[in-house]
């Protein structure tokens, strides 16, 4: 019940500050979603059906992104390389031809470390490459709820890597396990922390930089 209320609370705030329109055909509901994905709250699940956790041992953070730090941060990520679609390590970039779009079944969870060392499931999120994206004849992002996903990638000139080690992608989180004031489909949640990651703190090499 305390989840269900969670949730609708979620949604109610979505729709206030028009963060995104009704799913359309075909697309799943925020509530068919987590019902789907509830089980990989338990992080040892999501490693037993196949996710790893990030290899560059990241936190991500809006500050670490060179944004406002009042935004807050992601979190750690665990990806199934087979949705993902990768096919080349980081050098200097993950590359891939994945252009899995379904949030039934994630590509990508997103937990926040705890004190105990325990990691809280607090987000879902797809991610395509742009390039196989494209090869698909695609003319625009993927769209979810009548949102284009973010595009992401590394800009040359900045110290920062606006792409996460990333070859130039396609994004979209699902807040759906943490309320988000900056909107349930926004990549940064201040309700979300990396104060208890033991990890990495920037990304190494900054893609080359």
């Amino acid at each position: 019940m305390a989840h269900a209320r969670a949730l609708l609370g979620l949604i109610l705030a979505a729709c206030a500050t028009g963060a995104f329109a009704a799913p359309a055909p075909g697309e799943p509901t925020l509530t068919e979603v987590r019902k789907l994905t509830e089980r990989f709250t338990d992080v040892k699940v999501a490693l037993a059906e196949g996710y790893i956790r990030d290899p560059f041992d990241m936190c991500d953070t809006a500050e670490m992104m060179g944004k406002p730090a009042v935004l807050g941060a992601m979190g750690v990520h665990y990806f199934r390389p087979d949705l993902v679609g990768v096919t080349e390590p980081p050098n200097p970039r993950v590359n891939g031809n994945g252009t899995h779009t379904d949030f039934r079944k994630p590509a990508i969870l997103i937990y926040e470390p705890q004190a105990d060392g325990s990691m809280a499931l607090v987000a879902v999120e797809n991610l395509v490459f742009q390039a196989a994206w494209r090869a698909t004849g695609a003319k625009g992002p993927p769209t979810f709820h009548g949102l284009a996903w973010d595009a992401m990638a590394d800009d040359p000139v900045t110290p920062i890597d606006e792409a996460h080690m990333f070859a130039p992608h396609y994004d979209r989180h699902v807040w759906i396990y943490r309320d988000n004031p900056n909107g349930v489909f926004t990549p940064f949640n201040p309700n979300v922390s990396c104060r208890y990651h033991k990890g990495a703190t920037e990304h190494a090499g900054h893609g080359g930089h």
